[in-house]
């Protein structure tokens, strides 16, 4: 199992949803930062179940940092955080071992790791390891900032609601980011919250779940961060975005509505403006897998929660018999509003990465500034 991500900076993940603790490793981090530990946990209790709409497995989530910092700045060695697990009831699945949930991961652990697999609350492909992820993205999100670079995220659709989309005026789209990064339901319009919640408590009373899109914007940015083809902006981003349980899609601009323009709709105009930008962002801020200085924009897809009080077909894979299925235990009708947080964390970590590339590489190049 690979568990680990990044090129000038790493990190590495670790942990099951039921064992002990589950933590991560940042590598590469520069010393001297100084670490804002009530940023992480604001950060945190973004991700954090809450109400009717989320999980009743509430965790502390208190975030322990081992090594890599000393006297709240980094020390510029390997940055290790720790988080308990303290509220596990692995009760719930061991009468399940062996039957198949539809939609999860419990298949293909059994192909993969033989049987030897941390099946209770999914282990390792728990969306329990976030927590990990949104503390270290915490940090990355830190230092970008320091540097100008600002990431947020907001619900843009739930189900069949949807919300205001981020505007293609920088100055309002940078107060919509501050404002969606002060909530903990992230929706531009309140009028479409309580909507949201109220469809989400809907499907919970049936059993059911729901999914939905959210829409990431990043500002900030300069221009020439990225490679061509492999390790292009879009291609290190959407590696780690698909690396969050229950993403199903990730899209950049106008992403698949490509299809529907003409190159001459597609096309971003050049213009001077103080700087050279663009009359229109289509692409998101991305030319040749390289910056341009534009916003990048990113839509991902969030499938429904698949673990739902409804009875399913399934297969015991033990016996090998079909069986039917009604699981039990304490799981979210929706993740969508606590994985927007989880989004910006690794969305984050891509970013430094590629912009230490971009610093290591700056005082080589010739004058063109």
């Amino acid at each position: 199992m690979k568990n680990n991500f990044g090129t000038n900076i790493s990190w590495t993940l670790f942990g099951e949803s039921h064992g002990p603790a589950i933590g991560i490793t940042l590598d590469g981090l520069p010393a001297g930062f100084k670490v804002d530990m009530e940023q992480i946990k604001s950060d945190m209790d973004k991700r954090k179940a809450t109400g009717k709409i989320s999980t009743q497995r509430h965790e502390a989530d208190e975030v322990h940092i081992l090594s890599g910092m000393y006297n709240g700045y980094t020390t510029g060695t390997a940055l290790t955080i720790l988080i308990e697990n303290q509220n596990t009831k692995s009760k719930d699945y061991s009468a399940f071992h062996g039957r198949l949930r539809p939609g999860h991961a419990d298949f293909t652990a059994f192909e993969k790791y033989n049987g030897y697999q941390d099946y209770r609350g999914g282990g390792h492909f728990s969306g329990r390891l976030t927590a990990c992820i949104v503390a270290a993205g915490s940090i990355c999100r830190q230092i970008l900032k320091s540097h100008g670079i600002v990431i947020g995220s907001h619900i843009e659709s739930l189900y069949t609601l949807s919300d205001i989309p981020f505007s293609q005026d920088s100055r309002v789209l940078e107060k919509q980011i501050q404002e969606v990064n002060d909530k903990t339901f992230a929706v531009i319009d309140d009028q479409v919250k309580d909507q949201m919640i109220q469809e989400i408590e809907k499907a919970a009373a049936e059993g059911d779940s729901l999914g939905g899109i959210l829409e990431t914007a990043i500002i900030g940015l300069p221009t020439g961060l990225g490679e061509p083809f492999f390790d292009s902006v879009e291609s290190i981003l959407s590696h780690l975005i698909f690396s969050v349980p229950a993403v199903k899609g990730v899209s950049f601009g106008e992403g698949f509505g490509f299809a529907k323009l003409k190159g001459s709709q597609a096309n971003d105009a050049f213009r001077f403006n103080d700087k050279i930008e663009t009359k229109t962002n289509h692409n998101a801020g991305i030319n040749g897998g390289i910056t341009n200085g534009m916003p990048i924009i990113i839509h991902t897809c969030i499938k429904p929660t698949p673990s739902i009080f409804k009875t399913q077909e399934s297969v015991d894979y033990l016996s090998k018999e079909n069986v039917d299925l009604k699981i039990q235990g304490r799981h979210d009708p929706c993740i969508l509003h606590r994985a927007r947080i989880v989004v910006d964390s690794v969305v984050a970590f891509g970013l430094l990465d590629l912009y230490m590339s971009r610093l290591a590489i700056k005082p080589l190049q010739g004058d063109f500034e």
